[in-house]
């Protein structure tokens, strides 16, 4: 296999596994149960939108940025923890504002981007491919490997988004409640990870 192709399969394929799409659209489905379908379309692109945008700048200009910044992949995953953890109550609430209404907040953005999609994890393995590629022409490759994994991301949600409007509120209730437990699990593991490499650095 030319190395420019095994380099496209491999970014793709590793950075499609630390996305997990099938993973995420249980979440999504949970975080957008108040949607409806043009919404739950809407807020599959605007997720994916952000994720790429966040990717591939930590890409290309991550390294730069964490060590002008000071911070270490490690902190970076402790962070993601503590936000996903919010993320969990959120779906375990639902919780209201102080006025009885429901937060306002772009849930397509803010967890489902970032960090669920662009979280630690993806933004690490993309960075290591694009150290690995070499020259110009080999980080153009591992950045399209990087583009075909975030579209079968939004092939996935998209999809999602069409099949929720045959889930009874109740089961996007119950889905709600599993996925944040889940959700929290996937939270302590984040922090876990980085406390250990914080530890051993």
């Amino acid at each position: 296999m030319d190395d420019r192709v095994e380099l496209f399969v491999r970014t793709a394929v590793t950075v499609g596994v630390i996305l997990d799409p099938p993973g995420n659209v249980p979440i999504f489905l949970a975080l957008t149960r108040d949607f409806d379908t043009a919404h739950r379309r809407r807020a599959a692109w605007q997720a994916t939108g952000l994720a790429t945008v966040l990717i591939l700048g930590f890409a290309l200009f991550g390294d730069v940025v964490l060590r002008v910044l000071g911070i270490s992949l490690s902190a970076l995953q402790v962070a993601g923890g503590l936000l996903l953890s919010l993320v969990a109550l959120q779906l375990l609430g639902p919780w209201k504002t102080d006025d009885d209404t429901p937060a306002t907040h772009n849930v397509a953005l803010v967890p489902l981007g970032t960090p669920l999609l662009a979280g630690p994890g993806a933004i690490a393995a993309t960075m290591v491919a694009v150290r690995g590629a070499g020259d110009v022409p080999g980080v153009a490759v591992a950045v399209a490997g990087l583009v075909a994994a975030l579209a079968g991301t939004l092939v996935c949600l998209r999809f999602a988004a069409s099949f929720a409007k045959y889930l009874s509120d109740n089961a996007l209730h119950v889905l709600s409640q599993i996925m944040g437990l889940l959700t929290a699990a996937i939270a302590v593991e984040l922090v876990a990870d980085g406390v250990r490499g914080l530890a051993a650095a």
